[in-house]
């Protein structure tokens, strides 16, 4: 098939053309176990008959109807997102890069606001990944991704991530926000600790500063709950979704409190797509199935065994140092003598049937379904080990 998409995506070698559940046909007809979930979107698996359903009957209804309306989908959706965590307003977009821009546009107007105009810097982490804009590349801590965009928004410091001293001394009467992903995902599936999440906020509440968690890729059961900052108990003031809201559907929001929310005024954001009402009748049908008890309790159990597999895997072939993560985001780093070699693994798997993901060069990402069966994870480790005895053959 000829490629009339820009190269800036280095495609697969396969195309897909079904999926069902955590399994994948492509043209050809081979079949996949998929453990990468559509870089931890698809968190009921692919085709979800519920999710189907909903979009089938919202298509007959109501597709577009603009934001100078709102529609019981987009209200009812975000009630459920209200009534179940800390936050008290809702804005929707399309993307996580969205959700993000939206969220430091949101605490550096909140910054402004309340100031001279000098409470205006934004604190980030180190490898950080918030989005493809300008503006979140740029508060996203690696200049890979910034690099070529330059001259780069001003006003954002970067301090190393899960290093409390170093935020302490960076955080100032200057800052009006600082943004933290509860789990590094694009640079390695790094977990923040808990104490550094807890200087963060009380160094935001000292300095009149936002606590901004970018969930986008932790978020939505992915961890076992909800969002992964309750793990911690730490309640920041704007949190960012995406990916898994929508299980395959595009929608972002942004969740914040009263406190911050009328910041944004008639006319100070918005977004055309935001509010979709399909797009919110099918989160709002995903959001049901992922916040109930056993789904959540389900993507905990899983990820424990799927993280004693590969732990077993790594001891068994000695191409894993370290398995980490929490629930059903896990990375595996790889040992010392195939560092920053993750990508030629995932490639392997994929000859041999198994979706995985990298994150960065050296860590190998699972991200699959919330849902997943036993059969599919013990399926999904068997063609990951003939994967590894392969590449180990190779290399």
């Amino acid at each position: 098939m000829q490629n009339h998409i820009t190269p800036n995506f280095s495609f697969a070698p396969i195309i897909p053309e079904r999926a069902s559940g955590s399994r994948v046909w492509d043209t050809e007809g081979r079949e996949y176990v998929d453990l990468a979930g559509g870089i931890a979107v698809n968190a009921l698996g692919h085709c979800h008959p519920k999710l189907v359903q909903a979009l089938h009957e919202q298509s007959q209804k109501l597709w577009h109807i603009s934001n100078i309306y709102t529609t019981r989908q987009a209200q009812e959706l975000a009630a459920k997102l209200v009534n179940h965590t800390f936050a008290d307003k809702v804005f929707f977009c399309n993307s996580g890069a969205e959700a993000n821009e939206a969220a430091l546009k949101l605490a550096r107007k909140y910054g402004r606001d309340r100031s001279d105009g000098s409470k205006t810097e934004i604190i980030a982490c180190t490898n950080s990944f918030h989005g493809r804009t300008l503006f979140t590349v740029s508060v996203g801590g690696q200049p890979k991704y910034s690099k070529d965009f330059a001259p780069l928004p001003e006003g954002i410091t970067h301090v190393p991530f899960n290093d409390t001293a170093a935020l302490e001394a960076a955080v100032s009467e200057r800052t009006c926000a600082v943004i933290i992903e509860p789990i590094q995902g694009e640079s390695g599936i790094l977990p923040a600790d808990p104490a550094y999440l807890e200087a963060a906020r009380r160094l935001c509440d000292r300095h009149g500063a936002l606590l901004i968690f970018d969930e986008v890729q932790t978020g939505m059961g992915r961890t076992g709950k909800l969002f992964a900052c309750e793990h911690s108990g730490v309640v920041p003031d704007i949190l960012s979704s995406a990916k898994a809201l929508g299980c395959g559907f595009p929608i972002g929001a942004i969740l914040t409190t009263d406190a911050v929310a009328p910041t944004f005024s008639p006319g100070t954001h918005g977004s055309t797509f935001g509010g979709n009402p399909l797009a919110c009748a099918v989160a709002s049908a995903a959001f049901d199935i992922i916040n109930a008890p056993g789904t959540l309790a389900h993507a905990e159990t899983q990820g424990g065994k799927l993280r004693t597999a590969l732990e077993r895997l790594g001891r068994e072939t000695g191409v894993f140092k370290q398995v980490r993560g929490m629930g059903l985001l896990i990375g595996c780093v790889m040992a010392d003598a195939y560092g920053n070699r993750a990508g030629e693994l995932v490639s392997q798997a994929l000859k041999d049937g198994l979706m995985v993901l990298s994150a960065g060069a050296n860590v190998v990402r699972f991200a699959p379904s919330l849902l997943l069966s036993d059969e599919d994870l013990h399926e999904g480790i068997r063609r990951l080990k003939t994967a590894v005895q392969h590449w180990l053959q190779a290399v």
